[in-house]
């Protein structure tokens, strides 16, 4: 597997074709399930990819090895200085590959319709809660209203169909599925409820605490009538349901108890320029340690493709070896 075009095969055939970049490891939030409530210590800004570093990966990806959609994701992407300018580099490659953001929306009320003129096509939005003690409870900071203010920017500027992704957690907001749902229904969103996966700082992640996709469909059915789309869900994460007879749906995206490793199409590239070639792969692949040393773009799609042809197939949690990765996700990349 070293040929330096075409597609990012692994060794069980799945291509790669969604790209998810991390552009920082740094938030303005607090989230339990994420990071501690003192934070993490940062990457020194010179291991970070810069500007021009991350348009020449997303470039090789794009043009050599068959990138169709780029992601991109932290920490929080908002955070990133002269994102306007990276997303409209991103929009300019050939061929273009559609642009999506994962964001806290805190600051996206500002910033989401030169985003938008830029070319970045459409936001998730990370929304535990609408109730303002709930979300200061899980985030450790009082931002809900800045949540929604970016919310209704993002469906202004036409970032659509802007999703809503919603983590439940025992003790918290577990019983707030039902709220939540009816909430971005009125407002035209649409809602992910995704299980809390082994990802946390903190490494305190259990299974017998996760609340599970089976708990939270039992709560939305209790007030709502869920009928499966029955499209086809291929690589998509979300398992969809009409509600309550349609157009509105929700998605559930069972990433513990209901894995749907075997139809993967990601790759990710953390802010320091590292491959993981799945969320959680405990090895990764430096690509910008080559950048640095001026590996041409052969020579970088040819150790991309190599990485992604280690991918395991499925990713382990239920093995007893299952090692949760060094990395939090807000290191890694949604």
């Amino acid at each position: 597997m070293t040929e330096s075009a075409g597609p990012l095969l692994d060794q069980y055939g799945r291509a790669a074709t969604d790209l998810r970049v991390s552009l920082t490891d740094r938030c303005n939030l607090r989230c339990q399930y994420c990071m501690p409530a003192e934070g993490l210590e940062w990457l020194p800004g010179d291991e970070t990819l810069t500007d021009d570093e991350v348009v020449r990966l997303v470039r090789i990806g794009v043009e050599l090895l068959g990138v169709r959609q780029v992601r991109l994701t932290g920490g929080e992407p908002l955070l990133r200085r002269g994102l306007v300018g990276l997303v409209a580099q991103l929009a300019a490659l050939r061929p273009r590959p559609q642009i999506a953001m994962t964001t806290n929306a805190l600051g996206l009320a500002r910033s989401a319709r030169a985003l938008a003129d830029a070319g970045l096509d459409r936001v998730n939005v990370s929304l535990d809660s609408v109730r303002s003690e709930t979300f200061v409870k899980i985030t450790r900071r009082d931002r809900l209203a800045d949540v929604i203010a970016g919310l209704e920017a993002a469906a202004v500027a036409g970032l659509t169909p802007v999703k809503v992704n919603a983590v439940l957690l025992r003790g918290a907001n577990e019983t707030e599925a039902p709220e939540l749902l009816a909430w971005c229904i009125d407002r035209g969103y649409q809602l992910r409820i995704i299980e809390q996966m082994p990802l946390d700082a903190q490494h305190g992640w259990s299974r017998e605490q996760m609340v599970t996709a089976e708990e939270t469909l039992a709560r939305l059915e209790a007030e709502f009538d869920l009928v499966p789309t029955g499209r086809p869900r291929g690589s998509a994460p979300a398992e969809e349901f009409l509600v309550d007879g349609g157009p509105a749906t929700v998605g559930v995206i069972a990433s513990v108890t209901r894995p749907f490793c075997g139809d993967c199409d990601r790759v990710r590239l953390t802010a320091d320029g590292q491959v993981r070639n799945c969320l959680f792969a405990r090895e990764e692949s430096d690509l910008r340690e080559s950048l640095r040393a001026g590996a041409d773009d052969q020579e970088i799609a040819a150790r991309w493709r190599i990485a992604m042809w280690g991918k395991r197939p499925g990713h382990g949690i239920d093995d007893p070896s299952f090692l949760q990765p060094s990395r939090p996700m807000s290191a890694i990349g949604g």
